[in-house]
């Protein structure tokens, strides 16, 4: 006696091949993460900012700092989002680079002025690009992008606790242990002159750092300037369950490499991390060198610990693999 063939109904097996094309989508997409920093396939002092774009191609500028040459930097492209952690000149631009590979990696030449406005203002009208930050900023901000003939709707809030959907990708902040006072040199009028005569700054409320949720699926952390904080275990990493990390490591300022490394091995056990905000020339020829703090929190971290060379782009699957561009 034969055995009838059975055969799937064409929608389910039409539906099965669509969900396999999906999963192996998935696999395939990446977030791509360039830093850009003030001496091309090094880390250098002044280094802060990282470019990081989803899948679907929303771009995201994080902490332009002093290291892109404006808003003509040919490595910026297109920029659809800008995140400030705090607004220190080092991390919001009051100065900048007019090119790449001028002055050395540990003192890098920053001489051209972006006051009153800020790099990060100046890049955000050139490219038409949302600035998305938490505490009392985003109010600064819109009046700084109306002050240069933009559109100060373009400044959004997102506080701790809650998020935005921005381009695709979730936008959240939490909280940062620094101070976040704004330079009277970033402002004009008497306001500006009562401030720098008491030797005093402007409150815009806490620092913050972010947690964004991309496309694929990976959960980043950037922890701004902050020292070690107890949300990093019981928010960063119990409810957003970041997957790679963006730490700051350059000490008295901030947490350096020893605790930074606490920060990674005990608190949040992320796949991967990126150290930031070094304050030396951590690289020479693309090799970290020895003795620095970015050698010792290498030596100290558990996880998979990677150093933004300048110019060099990192791909990252929803796991915080690198695929490619990891030293």
């Amino acid at each position: 006696m034969k055995t009838k063939k059975r055969h799937l109904p064409l929608g389910l097996v039409m539906a099965a091949g669509l969900a396999l094309t999906a999963s192996a989508q998935a696999d395939d997409a990446v977030v791509k993460v360039t830093p850009l920093g003030s001496h091309d396939g090094e880390f250098c002092s002044r280094d802060r900012a990282l470019i990081f774009e989803d899948p679907n191609g929303t771009r995201i500028l994080y902490d332009a700092g002093r290291t892109v040459a404006g808003p003509d930097d040919q490595r910026l492209g297109n920029i659809d989002v800008i995140l400030v952690s705090h607004m220190h000149g080092d991390h919001v631009g009051d100065q900048r680079i007019d090119k790449t590979n001028q002055g050395s990696c540990g003192n890098p030449e920053t001489s051209v002025s972006s006051l009153p406005q800020s790099n990060t203002v100046d890049i955000a009208l050139k490219k038409n690009s949302t600035i998305v930050t938490g505490s009392e900023m985003p109010a600064f901000f819109a009046a700084k992008l109306k002050e240069g003939g933009g559109d100060p709707g373009k400044s959004l809030l997102v506080r701790f606790g809650g998020s935005r959907d921005v381009g695709g990708v979730s936008i959240t902040t939490v909280p940062a242990v620094h101070s976040n006072g704004v330079s009277p040199s970033f402002l004009t009028g008497p306001l500006a002159d009562y401030l720098a005569a008491a030797g005093v700054s402007a409150s815009v409320g806490p620092p913050t750092g972010y947690v964004l949720t991309f496309s694929n699926g990976l959960v980043v952390y950037l922890s701004g300037d902050t020292g070690i904080t107890a949300e990093q275990k019981l928010v960063v990493k119990e409810h957003y369950g970041a997957q790679l990390v963006v730490i700051n490591i350059g000490d008295t300022f901030t947490t350096g490499p020893t605790e930074a490394a606490y920060v990674i091995n005990d608190l949040i056990s992320p796949a991967a991390v990126i150290a930031s905000h070094a304050n030396e020339a951590a690289t020479e020829n693309g090799k970290v060198v020895a003795g620095t703090r970015t050698a010792r929190f290498t030596e100290l971290v558990s996880a998979a610990v990677h150093v933004p060379l300048s110019g060099r782009t990192m791909a990252f699957n929803g796991a915080a693999g690198c695929i490619s561009g990891c030293n």
